[in-house]
This record gives C-alpha cells, sequence and structure tokens, in this order.
C-alpha cells in the first residue's frame, strides 16, 4: 500500500524538486561552523567542496542508463533520502580530504536526482500542456530557503552541526513519503526520440556562446550558496542565524522570481528579460563586493538571488530550439558544461578567498557578468509563448 499525499502530476514534481533542495539548503549555512571545527582556510575547505562537484559530474554523464534500468520511481525514492545520510556522514570529516571522499556519494545522489527530476518535468510539461519548469525551479529554491532558514535558527543555538544534519534525515523520509510516495513517472513525450545522449555532449560554438552567457549565473549562484555565510562572518562579525541567513536571502529572492517571470518573458523577451536580470545580478554583486555594512551586503546577496533566477532555463530553451543538432544532444551539451562551473567554479573560489580576502571569490564574477550581458542576445529576441509541442 502506497502512502503520501495524492497530487496532480505537477504539484508532484514541484514537491519533489521542494524535498531534494531541502536536503541540500542544511549544510550551506554550517559551513562556518565545519570549517571552524577543521581549523581550516578557505582554500581547504574549497577543495573538500569539490569532491560534490566530481561526484555530480561523474553521475550526470554515467547515471541514466543505470537508472532507467533500477526504475525512475524506486531512484528517487531512494536517492532523496540518502542524500540526506550522506551530507549527514559528510558533515563527520575531520580534514579537506576526508570531507573530499565524503562529499563524493553526496554528488552522485545528485546528479541522479537532477537527471530524474529534469526529466520528470519536461515529460510532465508535454503530458499536462504547458510549461512548469521555471515553476518547478521555484519550489527547488524554496526548498533551499526553507532548509537555510531553519539551519540559521539551528545555528544560531549551538547545536553540533553532525547531530543536526544527522535530525534532518528522518524529516527527509517524511517529507519524500509523503509528497512522493504516490510517485509514478510520467510517459515518453510522443512522437519524440526515447533514447539519452550517453557520456559528455561537447558543445558547439553556438552552445558555447550560451555557456559563456550563462556562466557569470552560475559561478554567483553557487558562490553564494558555498560562501555567503562566511563572508557575512569574516567581514561583518555577524550572529550565526544572520550569516545562514544570507544564504537562505538569496534562494527566497531567487525562488519568487522563478514563481512569477514567465508572463515577463511571454510579453516581451528571453532577452530582455536576461538583461534585466543581469544588470540586476551585477548591482547585486557590487554591491556585496563594495559593502560597508552588513545590511548592504544581504541588500546585494537578495538582487543576486533575482539575477540568477531564469537565466539558465532561457539558455536551456534557446539550445532547445537549435537545429544543428537533436535537441536533447544541445540539451545535455549545455546543462554538463555550465553545471560543471556551478559545481567547480565556488569551491575554486576558495583559493582566491585564502589568497586575495572573500570579497574578490564574488568579485571575480563582476566582469563574467559583463560578458554574459554582451552575450545575451544569444538567448533569443522573440517573446516564448507557453506552447508544448
Amino acid at each position: 500500500m502506497r502512502i503520501g499525499f495524492e497530487l496532480p502530476p505537477q504539484q508532484r514534481v514541484y514537491g519533489g524538486f521542494f524535498i531534494y533542495s531541502f536536503c541540500m539548503g542544511s549544510l550551506p549555512p554550517r559551513l562556518p561552523d565545519i570549517q571552524r571545527a577543521m581549523g581550516v582556510e578557505e582554500g581547504a575547505l574549497g577543495f573538500g567542496l569539490i569532491g560534490a562537484a566530481a561526484g555530480t559530474l561523474i553521475s550526470l554523464s554515467l547515471a541514466g542508463p543505470w537508472l532507467e534500468k533500477f526504475g525512475y520511481r524506486r531512484s528517487i525514492l531512494t536517492l532523496i533520502p540518502l542524500l540526506a545520510l550522506f551530507y549527514a556522514i559528510a558533515s563527520f570529516a575531520t580534514g579537506p580530504l576526508a570531507f573530499f571522499m565524503l562529499l563524493l556519494p553526496v554528488g552522485l545522489a545528485i546528479g541522479g536526482i537532477e537527471i530524474i527530476l529534469n526529466l520528470e518535468a519536461d515529460r510532465t510539461e508535454h503530458m499536462i500542456g504547458h510549461r512548469i519548469m521555471n515553476r518547478a525551479h521555484a519550489f527547488w529554491s524554496f526548498g533551499f530557503f526553507s532548509a537555510g532558514i531553519i539551519s540559521a535558527g539551528i545555528a544560531q543555538t549551538g547545536l553540533e552541526v553532525h547531530l543536526h544534519l544527522l535530525l534532518m534525515v528522518p524529516v527527509v523520509i517524511a517529507g519524500v513519503a509523503l509528497l512522493l510516495g504516490r510517485f509514478d513517472p510520467a510517459p515518453h513525450r510522443t512522437g519524440g526520440s526515447t533514447d539519452e545522449t550517453k557520456g559528455f555532449a561537447w558543445p558547439t560554438g553556438a552552445v558555447m556562446i550560451l555557456v559563456i552567457v550563462t556562466l557569470s549565473v552560475m559561478i554567483m549562484e553557487g558562490a553564494g550558496i558555498d560562501w555567503s555565510a562566511i563572508y557575512m562572518r569574516d567581514e561583518f562579525q555577524v550572529t550565526p542565524f544572520l550569516a545562514g541567513f544570507a544564504v537562505a536571502l538569496g534562494a527566497l529572492t531567487q525562488a519568487l522570481t522563478r514563481f512569477f517571470v514567465d508572463p515577463f518573458v511571454e510579453r516581451y523577451s528571453p532577452t530582455l528579460v536576461s538583461r534585466v536580470l543581469l544588470t540586476l545580478l551585477l548591482a547585486g554583486t557590487l554591491l556585496i563586493f563594495f559593502a560597508t555594512s552588513d545590511w548592504m551586503a544581504l541588500l546585494g546577496f537578495g538582487l543576486c538571488g533575482v539575477g540568477t533566477s531564469a537565466i539558465f532555463p532561457l539558455a536551456m530553451s534557446a539550445a532547445a530550439q537549435r537545429t544543428d543538432r537533436p535537441a536533447a544532444t544541445n540539451v545535455a551539451s549545455l546543462a554538463q558544461t555550465s553545471f560543471t562551473a556551478f559545481l567547480l567554479g565556488p569551491p575554486l573560489l576558495g583559493y582566491v578567498a585564502e589568497h586575495f580576502g572573500i570579497r574578490w571569490s564574488f568579485g571575480i564574477g563582476i566582469p563574467l557578468i559583463i560578458l554574459s550581458l554582451i552575450f545575451a542576445d544569444a538567448l533569443g529576441k522573440k517573446p516564448i509563448r507557453h506552447e508544448i509541442d
């Protein structure tokens, strides 16, 4: 007998994205505590964080056939609780190398979940006849915000990191049971190939331009997740709650923008919307880099959340519309290449923070955002209508 809420297909997708990101959102607000417990500088902490990136890239490239064989239902019901458990285990690391090794299975789980949920969102769009991808990713941000604000409050109490993350495991298991207990995968899109892209799909020149557009967004989103709490602690000596709140705030403004952005893309165009968002991202990054007070930095993190909200989904749509290769190949190429920047860039910024100061972990994004603005035309100048072919 299956347990859980009986939900419409799109709400089931939203619930999956929410509980998945809820797993991920508990760790970043506690990174200052983990760094302090290890007694290491930002560069060493950044090395440890690369473990999750490495695991995710391996999984994104190789896990597809294994997930298909094991079954998407069993995979998602297993991987999300395992992700929460892997995060808890990783918090016991006593040094950067151990942190790296313990985050590898975290990354492997993340890659599998990403494949299942994004594929499910795409197939559900086709099944119900209207787009849900941006809203699905909004619920990812809502989940990350919820976990972030809870973790910030727990950090303020002084509860030990290991115990905190272990307590989150049964919470996640209950959430998965309630939201995904009755999950059944949506059918394949009719009239399209069911073949999946195997391995790494190398980007063409046109896809590389889209990568350039998304590069600053992926770097700055990841920097906010990995380094905003440590930035607030080091620069302004704020309370643990306020340090963690910086992580959650970016997720909240990102979620709200993703939830409401589609009508603006419909009315105007991807290029115009992306230029507005990138300008807000630039303003937020400048505020963080030059901040003289904690409220000024928080305003910057809020603007960065808005700025990073919809650029990547718009780039994915632009890649899918290209006709030089199968749509699945172009989408996989952009996703894999951009995800590399998202996962590897922010940990490597730890070395920038250690040698030049943590402000430069954000300041390095300024020229990248300007580069994205220059190439934003690649996203398309025509309004996007909510039609499912």
